[in-house]
């Protein structure tokens, strides 16, 4: 099976880098509802996710993922941290952007980049404790064509972690972690008792 998909894969790179990674992106989504609100799933609001994803994440990524290869051939250290720095600070901060506002606008919210404003910053500085350490992986040991896959693949988690941000989080780690969790046990707040009659 392995064999098959990866000439799949070679054959149509595009169709199937692409298919992966809306697919990956917007199980994320549907995992954060699992977790959150199983009862009552949004199933547009995946849609939407499933959206922006397919037609601007999947096909950013696989473009970006070939121009970094074009300027920046090889997989050598130098090579690598090269894509790596442009790819942070480039790819990274649209890619986010265009998440919060892209999903804004199929919502059909009035202001469309309230969600950006609030927790752009947030999401990038945590992104900048998870993206790093897949996307040198990725340039380093994966073959151009798998690129996009396998970014696919670490999306779902980090696409969990911003469908979680843009419903009810504030785009940190801490708030996530927070969630994760589960709410905290209720506390016992009655006074102590005194042992004896008044």
């Amino acid at each position: 099976m392995r064999k098959a998909f990866l000439k799949h894969v070679k054959r149509f790179p595009w169709v199937t880098n692409v298919t992966l990674y809306g697919c990956l992106f917007a199980g994320g989504d549907v995992v954060h509802q699992w977790f959150t609100r199983k009862e009552d799933m949004d199933w547009k609001h995946t849609r939407n996710v499933a959206v922006v994803a397919f037609s601007f994440h999947g096909n950013f990524n696989f473009f970006w993922m070939r121009f970094l290869e074009r300027q920046f051939p090889g997989n050598s250290v130098r090579m690598v941290l090269r894509k790596l720095l442009l790819d942070q600070t480039t790819a990274a901060p649209l890619a986010t952007s265009v998440f919060y506002t892209g999903v804004s606008i199929l919502e059909g919210k009035q202001d469309i980049f309230q969600d950006w404003r609030e927790k752009f910053f947030n999401t990038y500085r945590t992104g900048l404790m998870y993206w790093p350490f897949v996307q040198f992986l990725n340039f380093a040991l994966v073959p151009l064509y798998l690129r996009t896959a396998f970014t696919g693949c670490c999306a779902f988690v980090w696409a969990t972690f911003l469908c979680y941000s843009q419903q009810s989080g504030d785009g940190t780690a801490m708030s996530a972690l927070a969630w994760l969790r589960g709410p905290a046990p209720p506390t016992d707040v009655s006074p102590p008792s005194t042992g004896g009659d008044e």
